[in-house]
């Protein structure tokens, strides 16, 4: 595959696999911050949970790399780079009485992301026959819509709260 130019279908899933992994690895340190900054044990509890999943996600990326036979590696995610300076700039700005609201927002926005790249992956694995690899994306979209609805019902009940 050409570093410049994509030029057929298998060049475009290699690279957003490698942006998948990407993405994942950039959640992850952003959970861990998100964590950090969220004053509410029940918003750090969620965090340290998708974190988990996370790891499982960025596994399952990896037996997808080995099924489809690329070699497994990472490109540059600037979509998860500018959610995350998002986050950082608006929880440093805020007052500790909003932190959870402002984290559970930034890491919803997030989770869209990241379903977004899922249902690409898996139409494009799809279309390629490659039934076992679909199968792992699909669980990894499962968990992050899950966690999409987690986070939106956490985010109206502190709303609702406030």
């Amino acid at each position: 595959m050409s570093q410049t130019q994509l030029e057929t279908p298998d060049d475009l899933l290699r690279f957003q696999l490698r942006t998948a992994m990407t993405m994942e690895e950039d959640s992850l340190a952003a959970l861990g911050e998100l964590a950090e900054a969220a004053p509410s044990k029940e918003v750090q509890k969620l965090f340290r949970h998708h974190a988990d999943e996370t790891r499982e996600q960025i596994e399952n990326l990896r037996k997808v790399f080995q099924l489809l036979e690329f070699p497994e590696s990472t490109a540059g995610s600037p979509a998860t780079k500018g959610i995350t300076k998002q986050a950082e700039t608006l929880l440093a700005r805020t007052v500790p009485e909003l932190r959870d609201q402002v984290a559970i927002s930034a890491a919803l926005g997030n989770e869209h992301y990241e379903i977004s790249v899922y249902q690409s992956l898996i139409t494009s694995t799809g279309a390629q026959g490659a039934s076992d690899a679909v199968q792992l994306l699909t669980d990894n979209l499962d968990q992050e819509t899950h966690t999409s609805e987690e986070l939106l019902t956490t985010l109206r009940g502190l709303v609702a709260g406030a």
